[in-house]
């Protein structure tokens, strides 16, 4: 038998000698490897400057046309497709209205979409009001010089919480929708790929925007050389220090719920926790409830969660709703918590909507069968389970 440092000394060799195996089969590997990928860098590669030879690969024509979704303002990429007005209305009460409102003028969270612009204005292609310092505000048909654009950011990014879950139909009706609600098309007006030229040459702001600004790096685009903007005031007379002369009341502060949930977690305005006090004051106090809510009825057994949740997607209820996060109106889970085992009571709110027990956004009334609607109070009478 061996002494123990003789094992050891004959593990220590071995382990040497399977690592040194493991070294010469990983680099007949990588050898083998890098013989059958291309040559990255020869002349006519397209990817001359590839620091990792071998790593990577070209996109396939599946994956970039993925991607490549987005719309030109000459209307290159546009689908096929078409949309009526009236079939624009029914897809936007049901998956637009609830953030942006019946009409486009959209409720305390989201910016108005329609209004501010006229017929005299679809005349001129200039939108007079931009102009108007008394007007209140900046809606997107005023701004919008392209509805290309007003195509491709729908297509790509509406409903808020499921973009891209729209078909090129529902986007050309509901597109033809906002473009009837701001009188830019009739009421029996027909979206596709060769009507929307038609409608470019009636969009209000068609010739409020221009190249001549040089934010691009030459002239391609027909622009200026030089930037219009200096910061030549800015540069000579800097503020020293910056007061802020107004604030919120303390006791406003949570009249519309905590605006920090209330904004997206992207972009520079976040909202302020309306939940805790300005610096040195004291806590709001919490939006109080209007209505009190009958006792557990005992009509929460046998809930089919997923039967539920699938009801959800339906009825377009994620489009306000998280199932464990507030978008416009609370989480599922949050009502849960409020309203265990008050299924009639939630069915109830469900049909008839209300508002001013979560702050001051109503929910609209749904019209959801009745045996769905039971469903879904089951399922959020029991907590919402996932």
């Amino acid at each position: 038998m061996s002494s123990f440092p003789e094992a050891m000394r004959c593990a220590g060799v071995a382990l040497t000698a399977n690592l040194a195996m493991l070294r010469a089969a990983s680099l007949l590997a990588a050898l083998l490897a890098t013989a059958s990928m291309p040559a990255w860098g020869q002349a006519g590669d397209k990817f001359p400057e590839n620091k990792f030879p071998g790593v990577g690969r070209a996109a396939t024509a599946r994956e970039v046309a993925a991607w490549d979704i987005d719309v030109r303002p000459d209307f290159k990429g546009l689908p096929k497709g078409s949309g009526t007005v009236a079939k624009g209305q029914d897809v936007w009460e049901a998956k637009c209205a609830s953030c942006h409102g019946v009409f486009g003028e959209s409720n305390e969270v989201f910016s108005p979409l329609v209004g501010g612009t006229t017929a005299e204005d679809i005349k001129t292609g200039k939108v007079a009001r931009l102009k108007d310092s008394a007007y209140p505000g900046r809606t997107t048909l005023m701004k919008l010089g392209t509805v290309s654009t007003l195509w491709d950011y729908i297509n790509r990014a509406m409903p808020w919480t499921q973009p891209k879950s729209l078909t090129s139909d529902e986007v050309y009706a509901v597109t033809a929708f906002m473009l009837n609600l701001g009188g830019i098309v009739p009421d029996d007006f027909t979206l596709n790929e060769q009507t929307i030229k038609q409608v470019q040459d009636r969009m209000p702001n068609r010739h409020g925007m221009h190249t001549r600004h040089a934010l691009w790096p030459g002239t391609e685009f027909g622009g200026a050389k030089k930037p219009d903007v200096q910061a030549i005031a800015c540069v000579k007379n800097c503020a020293v220090e910056i007061q802020v002369a107004s604030l919120l009341p303390a006791h406003a502060r949570n009249a519309h719920g905590n605006l920090a949930e209330q904004n997206r977690s992207v972009g520079a305005q976040h909202g302020a926790d309306t939940t805790q006090p300005e610096a040195g004051g004291k806590p709001a106090a919490a939006t109080a409830a209007i209505t009190v809510p009958p006792k557990p009825d005992g009509e929460n057994k046998g809930v089919d969660a997923k039967a539920a949740i699938a009801l959800l997607g339906k009825y377009s209820c994620t489009a306000c709703h998280g199932l464990s996060q507030k978008i416009v109106g609370p989480a599922f889970s949050e009502v849960g918590k409020k309203y265990p085992g008050q299924a009639a009571y939630l069915q109830d709110k469900i049909v008839k909507g209300g508002s001013g027990v979560w702050g001051a956004i109503p929910m609209p009334a749904q019209t959801v069968p009745a045996a769905d609607a039971k469903t879904l109070a089951q399922w959020l009478a029991v907590g919402a389970p996932k």
